[in-house]
């Protein structure tokens, strides 16, 4: 980071350290540098590599199998063996846990802010390691569900798709939103509750394109200091009260550093 860059970092150190209540929402940028592909933009894999129009609940329940056989390779796009948390993510738990922050927002479905250790995540999204029965609610871990399919496409046996729950028989899907899903209410409203409530608003590796979670940051600068941290401009950059254009690997662990000797 330049000389201007500190100076904002130490705005943003001072800003919560002062702050009561202190919120974060992150998407995809934080998760960039471990390796997993963002969603949009020129190297996104919405137009590049899969159609999103194939993962809506109406192709799942129209096409389940053809569904299943394309959500997997979504996923091991994704989400391949040697991605893990790194250093934004776990200097967001050190945050927590020495007092200066109060919960996570995110946009993810990667399951790296509770990885890391953060303990109050509200998962937008969903989380992409579980599957969810669509009939009973039953939730269990993906990763039988995706080795399932994936036996079954390498063997060709059409039958044995797509996979259903063991509880009811009801049609298994994954536990994210898909698109024609709304968010589960109660966890924006979680999420809208405390962004009111929030002294100093964060926004770091978001677009802050994608609503409804894009609302959250108005809701903030209404009352608090809203800070972004992301590398490509945003359109709620405008309402800013702190802004830097940098590296959330470089930005947060220096913040969580620059707080914890205070």
């Amino acid at each position: 980071m330049d000389d201007a860059d500190e100076a904002t970092l130490a705005e943003l150190a001072s800003a919560l350290a002062d702050a009561e209540t202190a919120v974060a929402l992150t998407g995809a940028g934080i998760s960039a540098p471990s390796g997993v592909p963002t969603f949009r933009g020129e190297d996104g894999v919405w137009g590049n590599e899969f159609d999103p129009e194939d993962f809506r609940i109406g192709r799942l329940r129209r096409d389940p199998a053809g569904f299943w056989r394309d959500r997997v390779d979504l996923h091991d796009r994704l989400f391949p063996d040697s991605v893990e948390p790194n250093s934004a993510h776990e200097a967001l738990a050190s945050l927590e846990a020495a007092g200066r922050l109060e919960a996570v927002v995110t946009q993810n479905t990667d399951g790296f802010h509770a990885a890391a250790g953060s303990e109050t995540v509200l998962e937008l999204h969903g989380n992409a390691a579980r599957v969810a029965c669509v009939d009973c609610g039953a939730t269990r871990p993906a990763e039988p569900v995706h080795e399932r399919v994936r036996t079954a496409i390498e063997a060709g046996d059409g039958e044995a798709l797509p996979p259903t729950c063991p509880d009811c028989g009801g049609l298994v899907k994954p536990d994210v939103v898909l698109f024609g899903e709304s968010l589960p209410r109660s966890t924006f409203q979680r999420a809208q509750a405390f962004a009111a409530d929030s002294d100093v608003f964060l926004a770091i590796g978001s677009s802050l394109e994608v609503e409804p979670a894009a609302s959250l940051p108005r809701q903030a600068a209404a009352g608090g200091t809203l800070a972004i941290v992301n590398l490509a401009s945003t359109r709620a950059d405008g309402r800013a009260d702190i802004r830097l254009r940098a590296d959330v690997t470089d930005v947060l662990p220096a913040l969580a550093a620059r707080l914890d000797a205070d």
